[in-house]
């Protein structure tokens, strides 16, 4: 029965996976879903890499769930946060992007579509924007991959955060993707 069970969630591992476009299925850890995962990320990665004077770039559309972690990491590690506003026409322009990010700038956390404006910040642009500076990049994908096709390796993001009840699976399942470098 161990064995049976083992098999059954690998396999819906190896799902996900294909279905986000990692390259392998030990790039996703399975949790309770988005905010779970931008906790881990935020708490896991944010402490052991964050230091007093590095920033943190968010934007002006994040949900509550992709702020408030990042406000305490920012707080345990002397960080601080800047935040890419939003257009008139609720869109994210790339300039301000640019702007907001700099050489002292350790992570973009930026969800993949709105969870109000159903907007879709081009996350391809920000993830290079965001590799350009040193940085890595989140992509809260709560609604972002229950609603659109998504391939992690195309939009070359470090961390995408995967909710399970947005697709019709079970409340409390979820997932994160880490790019394996990451993982090392």
């Amino acid at each position: 029965l161990g064995e049976e069970a083992t098999s059954l969630y690998e396999g819906a591992r190896a799902k996900l996976a294909a279905h986000i476009g990692a390259p392998e299925p030990r790039c996703v850890v399975f949790n309770r879903g988005t905010t779970e995962s931008v906790n881990l990320v935020a708490h896991a990665w944010g402490r052991k890499f964050l230091r007093e004077g590095d920033e943190i770039v968010l934007t002006e559309m994040e949900h509550h769930s992709n702020i408030v972690p990042w406000q305490l990491a920012a707080r345990d590690t002397g960080a601080s946060l800047r935040y890419v506003p939003i257009a008139d026409d609720g869109l994210l322009e790339l300039d301000a992007v640019r702007a907001a990010v700099s050489d002292r700038t350790r992570v973009v956390a930026v969800t993949g579509q709105s969870n109000v404006l159903g907007t879709l910040p081009p996350i391809r642009d920000i993830a290079e924007i965001a590799h350009q500076a040193g940085a890595v990049i989140l992509v809260d994908g709560a609604q972002f991959v229950s609603h659109n096709p998504v391939d992690v390796s195309e939009l070359d993001v470090d961390f995408l955060t995967v909710s399970g009840h947005k697709m019709l699976g079970p409340t409390s399942s979820g997932g994160l993707y880490a790019k394996v470098q990451h993982l090392e």
